[in-house]
Parts: structure tokens; sequence; C-alpha cells
């Protein structure tokens, strides 16, 4: 079946100003530095030592070499300052990708967002994102948890066959630093983003050519959200991780990235050797290496961005995708499968033939970690 040509036109990328480094945490936090073993982290990932003699669990053999780590192989996050919020990361994410694709804010026929987490409890932030950059046109919330930029991409392409809709604004950010707390490792691996990208029609045999879709109802409860209040009486909620999500994540990890990732590339009637790229979210540092395993795939065909952004959760796909084809990783007319997992929602892959996407700025966040320390985190 011949698809009508249609995905990522343009894609920006926008990161908070701040940057915390382990070191903020062990001069911070020292209790809790030594105490790791105590806490959410060591619970969330544990290797089954069972299975690992065996040789047949490829989780429990590649978490492995981050247990002596209290940080899990993560070395820096990006976390919103208190004048940033969750829209003002989607709106410089958005105003930067119709910059590159040369539209305006009337060019865009339909928004979709995804907010996790949004200031107010509900609704989430299309209106107002909508509102703020003069768009007239429909603007909807999506979630997904983190595979809510893939189930964008994906109704955006199909409205877009349609005919119903030309231009389809995608925006996502992520806010976990404001959402976990101080005292729980789990902060650790949280970190904070947003980006965006314009979906349209494209050259003849370019964009979404296969797509699988599947939910993840095997890890409803990995984590879960607890409102409390701080020491001045306000409310605030938390992410909190559940019990038994570490057997969780060994019984599903390798399957979800199985069945999504050689679904998709089936449904594109392709094969895997030939995808040139692959673009894995990585909640954690191992994560790639995980599905690098689990297909049987050269590493060097992926990036791992958690080193130097932690988990950011739903905008992973954009600032892997970004890049990628910034650093001359993915090029016009590459084949790309992008994969994501997000807990108690879906998982999903999609492959597309990567067009002549128009890039945003580089993110003006400075990065700590030296160029040379970049590529080898990266390229591992």
């Amino acid at each position: 079946m011949n698809l009508q040509p249609v995905g990522i036109r343009a894609i920006a990328l926008n990161l908070p100003r701040t940057i915390r480094t382990n070191d903020y945490y062990r001069d911070n936090y020292p209790d809790l530095v030594a105490q790791a073993e105590q806490k959410t982290l060591a619970r969330l990932f544990i290797t089954d030592n069972s299975t690992i003699e065996r040789n047949t669990d490829i989780w429990s053999q590649e978490v492995a070499p981050y247990m002596s780590d209290p940080f899990r192989g993560t070395v820096e996050r990006r976390v919103v300052s208190p004048e940033e919020t969750s829209l003002s990361l989607e709106y410089k994410a958005a105003m930067d990708v119709l910059q590159a694709a040369q539209l305006k804010a009337q060019d865009i026929d339909l928004m979709l967002v995804t907010s996790l987490f949004p200031e107010q409890v509900t609704p989430g932030n299309a209106a107002l994102l909508a509102g703020k950059l003069g768009i007239q046109g429909a603007a909807w919330n999506i979630e997904s948890t983190c595979t809510s930029a893939l189930v964008s991409l994906q109704t955006a392409c199909s409205l877009v066959r349609t005919g119903e809709y030309r231009n389809v604004l995608v925006v996502v950010s992520t806010t976990y630093s404001r959402y976990t707390d101080e005292h729980d490792t789990l902060a650790f691996l949280s970190g904070d983003a947003a980006g965006a990208f314009i979906v349209g029609e494209l050259k003849p045999n370019q964009g979404i050519l296969g797509t699988k879709i599947a939910n993840t109802a095997a890890t409803c409860g990995a984590f879960y959200n607890e409102f409390t209040t701080d020491e001045q009486g306000n409310i605030r909620m938390f992410i909190r991780g559940g019990k038994g999500a570490s057997k969780m994540f060994h019984e599903t990890t390798v399957k979800f990235i199985r069945l999504c990732c050689h679904g998709a590339i089936a449904d594109a009637n392709l094969s895997i050797d030939q995808i040139n790229f692959f673009a894995f979210n990585t909640p954690s540092a191992w994560y790639s290496r995980v599905c690098t395993r689990a297909l049987d795939i050269d590493p060097q065909r992926t990036i791992n961005l958690n080193p130097l952004y932690a988990n950011i959760g739903p905008s992973f796909p954009i600032a892997n995708l970004y890049h990628a084809a910034q650093g001359g990783k993915i090029r016009e007319n590459d084949l790309v499968l992008v994969y994501t997992m997000g807990s108690s929602s879906n998982a999903g892959a999609s492959v597309m033939r990567w067009g002549d996407v128009a890039l945003g700025t580089p993110p003006a966040s400075p990065l700590t970690v030296s160029l040379q320390e970049q590529k080898i985190l990266i390229s591992n």
C-alpha cells in the first residue's frame, strides 16, 4: 500500500536554563546519597541474580554495571527554574519550530499538546498555549505518558492524510523535577524539557511508513501520583515508585521492545537491517543497550541522551531525533525507527523515511559535560 507522504517537516528542542549535576545532590543532600540503596531507585532498578547466571535476562545484565552508582548512570539533568513553567517551555519550543518551518500561527490548523505535567491539575495546556501563540484552530490535549509524542505523531499523520488538516503542530513538555520529591532518589533520574514538531505533506516516499502501538496495562502501578502538603501547607503532587515495579520492568521491557519495533517494521514492509537509525527513549542509562540487545542491532545505530538529560519522559523522541539530525546521524531519506514505552499507557514504534526536516535553533542551555564526553555518552 502506497501511503500519502506525511511526516515531520520541522523539529525543535527547548531546555530549561538550570543544570543540576550529581554534585548538587552530593553537596545539598549528602545523607540521601549515602542512604541511596534504601531509597526508591534501589527498589525500582535491581538485578535478578538467578536469571543473570542463566544468561537469559537482558534487563538484569544491563542494570548490573550501574548498581554501584547511586545515580544509576545519570550525570546531569535540566530542571525548570522558579520563573519557568511547562507553558513557557512549550511556547519557546513552538515558536522555534514555527520559525524553522517558515510558518506562522495562522498556518496551523490543529495543535496537539502533551504537558507532563501542567501547573494546574486539569485541563492540560492546549488552550492556554493556543492563546499565547495566537492559533485560531483546534487545540487538543493528548496524554499517553512517555509515548505521547508517538501517539500524537500517528494522530497527526492520519488527520493530514484524510485532508481534514494540513499543518499540525505537536508540542510536548516534561517537568518531572517539579513533581519529584528532592528527598527521594527518584529525583536523580528526573529531568525537564520541551520539544515541538510540525506534521505535514513531504516529498514522495518520505514520512511515516509503519506504526505499532500496544497498551501497557501490564505496568499499571509501576508509578503513581501522591498528593501531600509541603512545609508551607501548599498542596503538592509527587511521583512515586510503586510496589512490584522492578518485577514489571524485568517481565515487560524486552517484550514490548520486540512487539512494537518488529510490528512497526513489518507494517512498513521492511526488514530491521534496512533501518539506518534507531531512536529509543532512554529513561535510564542502560535502556538503549537493552533495546539494541533485544533487537540484536549495533549500538552505533542509536543514541543515548540519558546521562546528559536524565529521564525527560515524553520529550525523549523529539530530543533524540533533534540531536541525531543535528549531529549528522540522520540524513534525508534515511530510514528511522522511533520507540517509546510509557508505564500505564502505551508502548509504540514508528518507522519513517526522514525528510528534509528543518531544525530549530540549538537549545540555549549550556552543557557542562565536555564535547568529547558528550560524544562518548551519546554513542554508548
